[in-house]
């Protein structure tokens, strides 16, 4: 005891700075040591210091989904990838939603995930945001919409608002049916509106979107033949335009699918209107995938090409387009031939996105062991693969191997992660496995040992408190 007498406690400045180098989740925890950190941790300032610490690591965000579940992984997300970077990484699990029933998959923005129909709920299903780190979620009121609708989430960084964006029958004449809803702080009631939002009509959305600068993006069908377009939306005027794509024709692709399926027992009049349209001629989908590239819109397409230097095998060849103009809907075209790699060229892979330093990410299709992440760097014609570990033995099972969705530059912003309108905890929410046909918690089947980090933080959480406490007991005596 004479010792800790003795020893001096170390720097307010210096104990925060340790803090905002931590994960949000450790954060949250240290909250708890007194009130005097509770408002320390949770005042602008840290705020601010945590989100730039947290920039300078990004995390690449992995969504898996399976028979309508997602279960949400994160990794380390190299700077620089290079020979000299670490050829395996271990994902961290955070948390898992069952009951997605849209037929899309959620849209990404700046830390938060937008479900377009999720069941939750016994009740019915509904749209949900959700945080994919900590669980919290919001339900969002319910809306008539046609059933391949998409819904599109995107963030004003000017505002600091996030907003969803959701597509109702877009077949219609009418130039209101968007609706947009403003996710606002607690107490405010959450509501679609659409008589202020106007958008020309268009035949139908064939992409996910992205949201760049306060922005959202995505390609839509114009009706023409081998035409499509990009529709732009600005979260803070609420208005849309629309970007000439041409370039784009002939990443088109003609489909049997009619564009119009409806229920049997249509539930409403638009539904029955709609119903008795008969669409002949095909429908059109494309293959590109919109990215963020330095700031600018991208869209990345790739195919498989024969090589030159043989004759026999075939390497893989990225297209790029970037939008170098907005008001002139100027395009520049970039290809790329990757690096011969024997793993890529026998694997289903995606796009992913494109980091801050310009990197492409390209990820496995599908969990198995092992997975792979690949980045390649344009400027030095490098591909480095990187394996990614930790998924669990029950997903990388060929039987139960879910899809893989991964979105790169994945940032934790404590504004975010302590977003007043999530209030409803995934955790608390019971669901069917899909495993084990067993009701469970939504950790079930995923939870690890805990890891060094973890027991580093509460044995630092205990000690902290034993210190707060014996200064407390020095200035009561």
């Amino acid at each position: 005891m004479k010792r800790r007498a003795n020893m001096e406690p170390l720097p307010t400045d210096l104990i925060t700075d340790i803090f905002s180098r931590l994960p949000a989740k450790s954060v949250a925890m240290f909250r708890t040591l007194s009130k005097h950190w509770a408002s320390k941790l949770h005042s602008p300032d840290f705020t601010e210091l945590f989100l730039r610490r947290s920039s300078n690591r990004p995390r690449l965000l992995f969504a898996v989904e399976r028979k309508g579940e997602w279960l949400f992984f994160s990794s380390p997300q190299p700077q620089n990838p290079s020979s000299s970077s670490p050829s395996a990484v271990t994902v961290d699990y955070h948390t898992k939603f069952g009951g997605d029933v849209s037929r899309y998959i959620c849209s990404y923005a700046s830390g938060l995930i937008y479900f377009p129909d999720m069941w939750i709920s016994n009740v019915a299903s509904s749209p949900v945001i959700c945080n994919p780190i900590n669980g919290m979620y919001v339900t969002l009121p319910d809306l008539a919409r046609y059933r391949k609708a998409r819904g599109f989430l995107g963030f004003d960084p000017i505002e600091k608002q996030f907003k969803a964006l959701s597509e109702g029958y877009v077949f219609c004449d009418q130039r209101d049916h968007h609706r947009i809803l403003t996710l606002g702080t607690t107490g405010e009631e959450l509501t679609w509106r659409s008589n202020s939002i106007q958008c020309p009509a268009y035949d139908r959305s064939l992409s996910e979107g992205i949201c760049i600068n306060g922005v959202l993006y995505y390609i839509a069908d114009t009706g023409c033949e081998s035409s499509c377009m990009v529709v732009s939306f600005d979260l803070r005027s609420e208005e849309f335009k629309f970007i000439q794509a041409d370039c784009f024709s002939e990443q088109l692709h003609e489909t049997n699918e009619r564009p119009l399926v409806f229920d049997p027992q249509p539930t409403n009049v638009m539904e029955l209107f709609l119903a008795t349209v008969r669409m002949d001629r095909p429908t059109n989908t494309i293959t590109l995938v919109l990215v963020n590239y330095k700031g600018k819109l991208g869209a990345i397409d790739w195919k498989y090409v024969a090589n030159n230097a043989d004759g026999e095998t075939q390497i893989v060849e990225l297209c790029m387009w970037v939008l170098e103009d907005v008001e002139k809907h100027e395009w520049s075209k970039h290809v790329y031939t990757l690096p011969e790699t024997e793993i890529l060229d026998s694997c289903d892979f995606s796009v992913a996105g494109v980091t801050a330093s310009g990197d492409i990410v390209l990820s496995m299709k599908h969990v198995c062991k092992p997975f792979y992440v690949f980045y390649f760097n344009p400027e030095r014609n490098t591909l480095q693969s990187v394996e990614i570990q930790g998924f669990g033995d029950n997903l990388e099972a060929p039987e139960n191997h879910g899809t893989v969705y991964a979105f790169v530059d994945h940032v934790e912003d404590l504004s975010v992660y302590d977003a007043k309108p999530l209030k409803s905890s995934i955790s608390n929410v019971k669901h069917i496995c899909s495993c084990c046909n067993k009701e469970a918690q939504p950790t079930f089947h995923y939870k690890k040992a805990k890891t060094t980090e973890t027991q580093e933080t509460e044995e630092t959480t205990g000690k902290l408190k034993t210190e707060e406490e014996e200064e407390d007991n020095e200035k009561k005596e």
